[in-house]
């Protein structure tokens, strides 16, 4: 059986695309691609903002609590190699005559020394402290 030229011309035409849907094709595919990379940049933009170490006085204080003595005074330093760059002080406050004391803590960024970026106060009870008499 012979095909003539006009049937193998549609035949031919039946298998191909039209320009619309390569076009159609083509803005979906970017459509998609563009809602991918928008999702990306987000997910990294979001990693970079947790990236950042959020330092607070909680490791001074855990720290603090494990002496069974206090003295009434004051302190500071840095965290050297655990938080390059940060600062600390705790100044320690006899409260009460049964040695409660109160101390508070200070921490923040030694490249910008008017920002505190954590302050707590916390109370230990020390009865083995040197205690001193309150009026």
């Amino acid at each position: 059986m012979k095909v003539s030229a006009s049937q193998a011309f549609r035949c031919r035409e039946r298998h191909a695309f039209t320009l619309i849907e390569v076009v159609v094709a083509g803005a979906i595919l970017a459509i998609s691609l563009m809602g991918i990379l928008l999702m990306c940049s987000t997910g990294i933009r979001t990693a970079r903002a947790l990236d950042r170490v959020h330092v607070d006085a909680s490791s001074l204080a855990a720290e603090l609590s494990l002496t069974n003595r206090l003295e009434e005074g004051s302190e500071a330093g840095d965290f050297g190699d655990i938080h390059p760059g940060y600062a600390w002080r705790r100044e320690i406050l006899q409260v009460q005559t049964n040695g409660l004391f109160r101390v508070d803590f200070w921490v923040w960024s030694s490249m910008d020394k008017t920002a505190t970026e954590s302050r707590m106060s916390i109370l230990l009870y020390r009865p083995d402290s040197v205690q001193r008499s309150l009026r």
